[in-house]
């Protein structure tokens, strides 16, 4: 039985929001470890502080993954997937604006539960709206993005904040609003699918 929720016409925004959302949620998993300089410069923080800005995020995302996609099938994937995006984006503003060390430890805590509800949803949605014939090209196109994304993030990383000096390290952050707002946008433009319950 075919259980997708997306007519034809409307697969490929899921498609592209779901490809834009995750590509943040790795992105952001990968480049900070170039920005630690430039955040222990800005920030007078300790190395000790400045490795929990990584840990925190990447401690969030792997603890609860699995709990972020059973969300998605408890009260529906679209919803729950949208949620996680506007989640990440707040902990990214609010990482972009951090006082201090202490502070951006917190928000990137924030921004790993986003990418945790995010992360699991993105394939999930991807697997309601395509039927099976055209679900393995989907998912690859989606895997070969988010591989590509990753792998990108680091070199863009590195070039903003060459171009920007210490203070750059809050841009990393703050490009996450344009491009989450953008997945959002399409996500929006495919109908909702229905909860399965428990």
């Amino acid at each position: 039985t075919d259980h997708t929720f997306c007519p034809p016409q409307k697969r490929s925004y899921v498609l592209v929001a779901a490809i834009l959302a995750s590509s943040l949620g790795f992105i952001d998993g990968t480049v900070i470890s170039i920005a630690v300089p430039a955040i222990r410069a800005d920030l007078s923080a300790s190395l000790t502080g400045v490795q929990w800005v990584s840990s925190a995020y990447l401690l969030m995302v792997s603890s609860l993954v699995m709990a972020g996609g059973a969300l998605g099938d408890r009260f529906g994937l679209r919803n729950i997937f949208a949620a996680g995006i506007v989640l990440f984006l707040v902990a990214s503003v609010l990482c972009a604006l951090a006082p201090d060390a202490g502070f951006l430890v917190a928000a990137r805590a924030l921004q790993g539960l986003g990418a945790a509800i995010m992360i699991p949803g993105s394939l999930a949605i991807i697997a309601k709206a395509y039927p099976p014939s055209e679900r393995g090209r989907a998912i690859g196109i989606w895997a070969a993005a988010s591989a590509i994304t990753s792998a990108l993030g680091p070199i863009g990383g590195g070039a903003i904040l060459s171009a920007t000096g210490d203070w750059g390290w809050r841009l990393i952050f703050a490009i996450n609003l344009p491009l989450g707002s953008i997945a959002l946008a399409v996500l929006f433009r495919a109908p909702a699918d229905e909860p399965e319950g428990r």
